[in-house]
């Protein structure tokens, strides 16, 4: 049997169609062409489920790849750059729970919304998230601008830069990189070479000096991992803070923005994260999982998969699967829960809580500066990227009007200690020579077009 090629231009521009396509005529499961590379692809929401909570059955690694072992997977295979970076996501064997308990550690003072590491971090998103409001308002109180490219995208990287404790703006040349290697493009090798040297940089920076950064406290939870281990993990917390959140954000707003009034509704009774909940379930940023490979040979919808085979599960073509989407009401105000976006089982996303804190208050942000936001294209004709793991807009044009209200103040990488009761923290006002010198500042400032 044949299988057919999946990224196609059918795929770039209609993924659900291929979806329901392959659906048509293989069921549940389905034999796929990734770039010359066989797979499968799991389809059906309950063939998703029994991968993804069945770690024993069906681990990661790529040493379980029997191709891979056998040679038979193209050196120059452009998803590789991807895959063989060993990080937690990707990681099987023996290693993998100490690994994972130490991120589950890590995250915990960033994630806990009790911890003052929360506190500050969360109203670092909002002084970002202001910040490149007032840079898109340079170009006028009214106009437009592309929310994708002047907001959704660069307010992860920030995020992240603050997470990981890049010293002043020394991570955006890195940062930018990390786009470059989830795109999958012809210049995602050298980009991730460029990049985990960067992250190894900054991973011996904090080894010989700790701070209250991810870094750090995953250092302290796993004293063990060396500076290229450290520096995987980072790349692994760069990716899922980056384009995942990116695309989180964009799909939020274009819901709200070409929704019914019930939608926005629920957004201004501060429901952003059952808006987001919603966007999930129907546009997931990551529509593809990284693969996982069969222990033994396994019955799995309408076929046998051999031992040492790849298997990707589509959370995407999952959440459309009749059996599951037919039972899902689309016009409630609480969504439900049981979308796939961030994984499921044992080795659900440890950043979840993270990614999602990020997004909502960045969307949060958006209706409350903007005193009008409207779609610049109807919905239909917005243009959206598609790579193996991502499916995204490649940008989102907006009209847009700024409310008069007052930003609040910005803050650099490092945010003060609180100083008092509640969730106030003191903030630490940027060095703004350094923003100007900043290669990703200077993206975004060439992007304004003052009257358009």
């Amino acid at each position: 049997m044949s299988p057919e090629p999946l990224l196609t231009r059918d795929y770039e521009t209609r993924p659900s169609l291929v979806y329901e396509r392959l659906r048509q005529r293989h069921g549940a499961v389905a034999p796929v062409d990734l770039l010359g590379v066989p797979a499968w692809l799991v389809l059906g929401y309950r063939e998703a489920l029994q991968v993804l909570q069945d770690d024993d059955g069906w681990p990661k690694g790529l040493e379980n790849w029997r191709a891979r072992t056998e040679g038979r997977v193209p050196a120059d295979w452009p998803l590789g750059p991807s895959l063989e970076v060993n990080h937690v996501l990707i990681q099987g064997g023996p290693g993998y729970r100490t690994l994972r308990t130490a991120w589950d550690q890590a995250l915990r003072p960033f994630q806990d919304p009790r911890n003052p590491q929360a506190k500050r971090l969360k109203s670092a998103v909002t002084a970002y998230a202001d910040e490149l409001i007032t840079l898109m308002g340079q170009a006028g109180g009214t106009g437009l601008a592309d929310l994708s490219a002047q907001f959704s995208r660069p307010l992860p990287l920030m995020v992240a830069s603050h997470l990981l404790g890049f010293p002043g703006s020394q991570g955006d040349d890195a940062l930018m990189d990390m786009w470059r290697v989830l795109d999958a493009g012809p210049d995602a090798g050298p980009a991730l070479d460029r990049l985990l040297g960067a992250l190894a940089e900054l991973a011996e920076l904090k080894l010989k000096t700790p701070g209250e950064d991810f870094p750090s406290h995953l250092l302290a939870a796993h004293p063990d991992l060396s500076l290229d281990e450290l520096a995987r993990e980072l790349f692994m917390l760069l990716g899922m803070t980056s384009d995942h959140v990116g695309i989180l954000i964009s799909n939020t707003v274009v819901e709200v923005l070409s929704g019914e009034d019930s939608v926005r509704a629920s957004l201004s009774a501060g429901m952003v994260r059952e808006a987001m909940n919603r966007v999930v379930m129907r546009k997931p940023p990551l529509v593809n999982f990284v693969p996982r490979f069969a222990a033994k040979d396994t019955p799995l919808g309408n076929y046998t998969i051999r031992a040492g085979d790849p298997v990707w599960v589509s959370s995407a073509a999952a959440h459309a699967d009749p059996l599951f989407a037919d039972h899902v009401a689309p016009s409630t105000t609480v969504s439900t829960r049981a979308h796939l976006s961030w994984g499921a089982g044992p080795r659900q996303c440890p950043a979840r809580e993270l990614a999602s804190t990020v997004a909502a208050v960045g969307v949060g942000r958006l209706f409350e500066r903007f005193a009008n936001l409207d779609l610049a294209l109807p919905v239909d004709q917005l243009p959206w990227r598609s790579s193996p793991f991502m499916r995204g807009l490649r940008s989102l044009p907006v009209r847009y009007e700024l409310a008069q209200t007052a930003e609040r103040p910005p803050v650099d990488g490092q945010a003060a200690e609180p100083t008092g009761a509640g969730d106030a923290a003191e903030t630490v006002t940027p060095d703004v020579s350094a923003r100007q010198r900043s290669s990703l500042w200077r993206y975004l400032t060439g992007l304004i077009r003052p009257g358009r």
